[in-house]
């Protein structure tokens, strides 16, 4: 390229997991005195979003008490959406995934539900389940079939007849297909409009394929359904939608952190189970799955018990709106559902008198994500960058 007077270079992902520098790009020192690449032109989420050519994307999340015992035979209970350790929160997490539990299957009915309105406007909308390994997948499809009375597609990463399968998918009117986190193998599906993320994988780089196979527009107005797990960094992931990422020299990955190319290929091998064959460190006993929140363009609304009229309002938002439509629309929801809530109390007002703990964190909690949601907007930091900056203080 050295005779060349310019280059044009395009990627969807200007970063590498290592710090070599990238080919022919520049990197600039930021004021904490890191070099991050530097881009002539960026074409993100945001402004793909106002020019209509991605879908904007409503994100719907499920706590719920889970109770599990470990191999010791000690028995634990927690709930999804309450502050948790790191192996608290894992085995919560897969145990509300477990099939055998009530978590997955009033997820999937919900979703299900949702994906029955969206069809009033798209006969042929599809739903995609992201699983974490073969034997969930289908034990998900079983789950399916019973919601549905049909069987679901099931594309397992072994499968020879894989592409073959997604194809046949991407042309007919079915409803559902379950992917074994095959997110970057040939998943590409734009009939797809509603998603169950049912997988324990959460590394940002996922995510964002997991999140890219709903958002191809085939017509303005086209709004995607996402359900996912109140796991807090999958929340983060969901708020910080519009979020630039970039390539940074100087920094050495923590003991903890692998490279997320790495993680992304590991878990598009087979896997019949979570731990790659290991033993379950643990019997998942009971799982219930709650309505908790939905998200939207980093802003939080609702929250309430699962079959509870907020939940229904938001299975039943049009599958065809534009996304300041579906902002004007969320946000008259939430001053009815408060409105209702003061007049079933007999006030205008909202009570001064905290109620239990938990109901007062997990207010403070919606409070905050909000504040964050609005400075993110007014500065455009980043809401990972926000949270951390206020934790420091």
């Amino acid at each position: 390229f050295d005779p060349a007077t310019r280059r044009l270079s395009l990627t969807g992902t200007p970063f590498r997991s290592d710090i070599n520098p990238i080919p022919f790009v520049d990197y600039v020192q930021d004021g904490a005195g890191v070099r991050r690449c530097s881009w002539d032109y960026s074409y993100g989420y945001a402004p793909a979003l106002e020019d209509g050519v991605v879908r904007p994307v409503i994100f719907m999340a499920y706590s719920g008490e889970m109770r599990w015992r470990t191999r010791a035979g000690d028995e634990l209970a927690a709930r999804l959406g309450e502050p948790l350790t790191k192996d608290a929160l894992s085995q919560a997490w897969r145990a509300a995934l477990d099939p055998k539990g009530d978590w997955i299957k009033k997820v999937l009915q919900a979703a299900d539900r949702r994906l029955t309105e969206v069809r009033k406007t798209h006969a042929d909308a599809g739903g995609l389940v992201i699983a974490s390994d073969h034997e969930n997948a289908r034990a998900y499809s079983r789950i399916l079939r019973q919601i549905t009375g049909k069987g679901a597609t099931v594309v397992l990463s072994d499968d020879p007849t894989a592409s073959k399968k997604i194809t046949r998918f991407s042309k007919s009117d079915d409803r559902w297909m379950v992917a074994v986190r095959m997110v970057s193998e040939g998943v590409d599906v734009p009939r797809l409009m509603v998603g169950v993320y049912a997988t324990s994988t959460s590394t940002a780089l996922f995510f964002a394929q997991a999140i890219g196979r709903f958002v191809r527009v085939r017509q303005r107005g086209e709004v995607a359904s996402v359900f996912l797990p109140s796991v807090p960094t999958l929340l983060e992931y969901a708020g910080e939608m519009e979020r630039e990422r970039d390539h940074v020299l100087d920094k050495q990955p923590s003991d903890d952190e692998y490279p997320e190319e790495d993680l992304l290929k590991e878990a598009n091998k087979k896997k019949d189970s979570p731990d790659a064959g290991e033993e379950l460190p643990f019997e998942t006993m009971e799982s219930a799955a709650e309505f908790d929140r939905a998200l939207y363009d980093g802003l939080e609304y609702g929250g309430g018990a699962a079959g509870s009229s907020e939940e229904e309002d938001f299975l039943g938002l049009p599958g065809l709106l534009e996304p300041d439509q579906v902002s004007q629309l969320l946000r008259k929801r939430k001053a009815e559902i408060h409105a209702s809530q003061l007049k079933a109390r007999g006030t205008t007002e909202p009570e001064e008198e905290s109620g239990p703990t938990h109901e007062v964190l997990a207010e403070l909690r919606k409070d905050l994500s909000n504040l964050v949601g609005a400075w993110h907007h007014r500065t455009g930091k980043p809401h990972g960058v926000i949270h951390n900056e206020l934790r420091r203080a």
